[in-house]
């Protein structure tokens, strides 16, 4: 699979506590891209962070309530990711989250080329 030198960084900020359909939102969103063939997703975990609800999220052990912040990182081009964009709202329907999107440079993506010399 190659991806365009010129592509977007689709970036998706949630809870660990989201769901969909009964699984965690973010595995729920990242097989959903495997599915849909977008060329990669990484799940990022914070240690703390806080959203619109202004409501503090942390790792330290004596909170009762973690709920810690996950950011999901995919890049593909525009046009795909703008395909995927619709599944996602659906998705995100019963959490609240943020979404954001940039254009973006590849470098390298999968293996570098070997060198012919």
């Amino acid at each position: 699979m190659q991806i365009p030198k010129q592509a977007v960084l689709l970036r998706i900020f949630i809870g660990e506590d989201d769901r969909y359909q009964y699984q965690p939102l973010h595995e729920a969103i990242v097989l959903k891209a495997r599915e849909m063939h977008l060329a990669g997703a990484t799940v990022l975990r914070g240690a703390v962070g806080f959203g619109a609800s202004s409501r503090l999220h942390t790792s330290k052990i004596l909170r009762l309530s973690e709920d810690l912040p996950l950011i999901i990182e995919i890049v593909d081009s525009e046009e795909i990711v703008n395909g995927f964009l619709p599944v996602l709202n659906d998705m995100m329907s019963n959490a609240s989250g943020l979404v954001t999107m940039e254009k973006m440079q590849v470098l390298q993506y999968g293996r570098a080329a070997a060198d012919p010399a």
